[in-house]
């Protein structure tokens, strides 16, 4: 896969598609571009360009020094998104990626067709920042591995575990196979406890959707509806599943998706 090296790092990534309009997808903690394997098709086969990348730390970016911030990060889309001259696009995140993505809008949104903000919030309050505070003590004892083994808890169902067994197994055995550093892992997460945009909302004027797992406890949906209502003219979707539910069902996600992005395409014909 190609890299770019900007904003003193090599980012890692993947442009797919020959479509006029680009959707860019933002991962979230400990992801790498990999995460979006059940939407790149459904993206493509609409005729979009679809941009991924490994965030600063993760994959096979850099992973320099931390820790990191939602704005650091979205400054290295910024940054890779100019050298490949890609604008005018469609910007996607989910959990990290979307308050990486809130930060891009913020700081950069004239670049902006649509923004999409997936299972995310403003602000994490008190309940994920202790959840992200065990984490954080957990990761230099027990390895990162281990942390990646038990978020599945939080992120996939009871119906997952109770019904698709071996989808299950194969995910977390995948997520604890992540080789990565505890420094990287704990300078990304540095990014979802630290990250604010409560007060800056308001200045979000590019047409933008929340969506939310009906059933997500690891960032509750509560958190994502103060994010939508913040937001001025947020449209809101919730889907089948929980934090991972655009792994778990990911047709109804790729689906309500894509009927936002079509909205505010340049030629809407074209969908």
């Amino acid at each position: 896969m190609p890299v770019a090296a900007v904003n003193d790092i090599e980012i890692n990534y993947r442009l797919e598609g020959e479509g006029p309009e680009t959707i860019v997808l933002i991962n979230g903690l400990a992801d790498d571009l990999t995460t979006w394997e059940y939407q790149v098709p459904a993206f493509l086969e609409a005729g979009y360009r679809v941009l991924r990348l490994d965030n600063r730390g993760v994959g096979q970016t850099s992973k320099p020094a931390g820790p990191y911030t939602s704005r650091m990060l979205a400054d290295d889309v910024k940054a890779l998104v100019d050298h490949l001259g890609i604008t005018g696009f469609h910007l996607m995140g989910t959990s990290m990626g979307g308050m990486i993505a809130q930060e891009y809008a913020l700081n950069h949104g004239s670049d902006l067709r649509s923004l999409a903000l997936s299972c995310t919030y403003a602000a994490p309050g008190p309940f994920c920042s202790r959840m992200f505070a065990g984490w954080e003590e957990l990761a230099p004892v027990k390895g990162v591995p281990f942390i990646m083994r038990e978020v599945t808890l939080w992120a996939f169902t009871q119906d997952f575990f109770e019904n698709r067994p071996e989808d299950l197994a194969a995910f977390e055995a995948e997520m604890a196979a992540m080789p990565w550093p505890v420094e990287a892992y704990l300078s990304q997460l540095n990014v979802i406890q630290r990250h604010d945009t409560t007060d800056r909302l308001s200045r979000i004027t590019v047409p933008t959707l929340v969506q939310a797992g009906e059933e997500d406890i690891l960032i509750p949906v509560r958190l994502s509806r103060r994010l939508r209502e913040a937001i001025p003219g947020a449209e809101w979707v919730t889907t089948r599943g929980g934090h991972a539910c655009l792994w778990e069902h990911p047709q109804d996600f790729n689906a309500a998706l894509l009927e936002f992005f079509a909205k505010h395409r340049a030629d809407p014909s074209a969908g």
